[in-house]
C-alpha cells in the first residue's frame, strides 16, 4: 500500500450538507479498493492565488489515505466530473505505508493535541486570578505611593509663610521675549551707530 494526500478546493457556496456527498463518495472510494482513509481535515474557506471559475474563495479539504494508484485514479476521475471540486492535487507521502503504523501516529497526534488543549484551558483559567493578584497589588503600591506623596506636601504647606509664596512664584514665572521686537531693536541700533 502507498500513502497519499490529497488536496481538494471545493465551492466556497456550497453548505456542509452539500459537501458531505464528496468526502463519503471519497471514502467509499477508498474503501472499495482495500485502502484505509486516515484523516480528514477541513481547512475552511480560503481566498485563491487566482480565480477559479469565476470564484476568488475556495474551500479546502485535506485527505490523507492509503490505497492503490485505481484508488487515485478512480477519486480523480471522480473529482473531475464534479462541477462542485473547483481544483484538487494529489501527492504520493510514502511508498510503502504500514496501516498500523499510520493508526498509531494519528492516536499519537490526537492525544497531543488534546492534551495542548488541557494546558491551554487550565493556563486560561489561570491568568485570570493571576492577573487579578497582579492588579490588587498594583492597586496597592499606587494607594502607598499617593498616600507617600500626599504627607510630605502637606508638611511643607503648613511651614511657608505668607511672605515666601510670593517671592516663588515671581522666580518660577519666566517671560518670553517677542521674537520680531527684541531682534529687530538691536539691528536698527546698529544701523544708526553706522
Amino acid at each position: 500500500m502507498r500513502r497519499y494526500e490529497t488536496i481538494i478546493i471545493t465551492d466556497p457556496d456550497l453548505s456542509a450538507e452539500q459537501r458531505d456527498p464528496i468526502l463519503q463518495r471519497v471514502a467509499d472510494v477508498v474503501n472499495q479498493g482495500d485502502g484505509y482513509l486516515a484523516l480528514t481535515d477541513e481547512w475552511g474557506a480560503r481566498k485563491l492565488a487566482y480565480e477559479i471559475k469565476k470564484k476568488d474563495r475556495g474551500y479546502y479539504i485535506r485527505l490523507d489515505f492509503c490505497g492503490t494508484g485505481a484508488v487515485v485514479n478512480e477519486m480523480e476521475r471522480f473529482f473531475r466530473i464534479d462541477d462542485r471540486v473547483l481544483k484538487f492535487m494529489t501527492v504520493l507521502i510514502d511508498k510503502s505505508a504500514d496501516i498500523e503504523k499510520i493508526k498509531e501516529e494519528i492516536a499519537a497526534a490526537q492525544r497531543e493535541a488534546e492534551k495542548a488543549a488541557e494546558q491551554a484551558a487550565a493556563a486560561a483559567a489561570q491568568v485570570p486570578s493571576e492577573e487579578t493578584a497582579e492588579a490588587q497589588t498594583v492597586t496597592a503600591a499606587a494607594q502607598t505611593s499617593l498616600e507617600e506623596k500626599a504627607e510630605p506636601q502637606s508638611e511643607s504647606d503648613d511651614t511657608q509663610t505668607p511672605s515666601e509664596e510670593p517671592a516663588e512664584t515671581e522666580e518660577t514665572q519666566t517671560t518670553e521675549p517677542v521674537t520680531g521686537e527684541s531682534e529687530a531693536a538691536p539691528e536698527e541700533t546698529e544701523e544708526e551707530k553706522k
